[in-house]
């Protein structure tokens, strides 16, 4: 019997801790400031990305034609915009990314730059367009 209460309070002492639960980011606006567009989907699809840039490296120019919005996961990014817009991510930070407007990246860390990205688009339709696929 006091076997059976001790391990009870060792049990009990050991699941005491709760879930917690925390926004990293929330915002009906992307990161320069733009309001998120509206639109309606017939078949919704969530495409969840990781994303590995070297050291140094830097993106090609493109677009999103979707929400989305991701976290940094290690290295140091910064983004920026054709019109000069420029966002540096650190480790940790989040952002909520740009919608139909062109944008690069560069890993200006000494380590890989991971960032997981999640997209919500029209199933079967791209995530990202490189600007030289874009028709206007």
């Amino acid at each position: 019997m006091l076997k059976q209460v001790v391990l009870g309070l060792m049990f009990a002492a050991t699941s005491a801790s709760a879930a917690t639960s925390k926004d990293l980011i929330k915002s009906t606006q992307s990161w320069n400031g733009n309001k998120l567009p509206a639109y309606a989907l017939t078949q919704p699809e969530v495409t969840i990305k990781e994303i590995i840039i070297a050291p140094g490296e830097k993106l090609p120019w493109h677009q999103h034609p979707v929400i989305n919005a991701g976290i940094l996961l290690s290295g140091e990014l910064v983004v920026q915009t054709r019109e000069g817009k420029k966002l540096h991510l650190k480790a940790g930070d989040t952002l909520i990314e740009l919608v139909n407007t062109s944008h690069t990246g560069q890993n200006i860390s000494t380590e890989p730059a991971k960032i997981v990205v999640f997209y919500l688009a029209e199933q079967g339709e791209k995530v990202t367009i490189l600007d030289h696929e874009h028709k206007d």
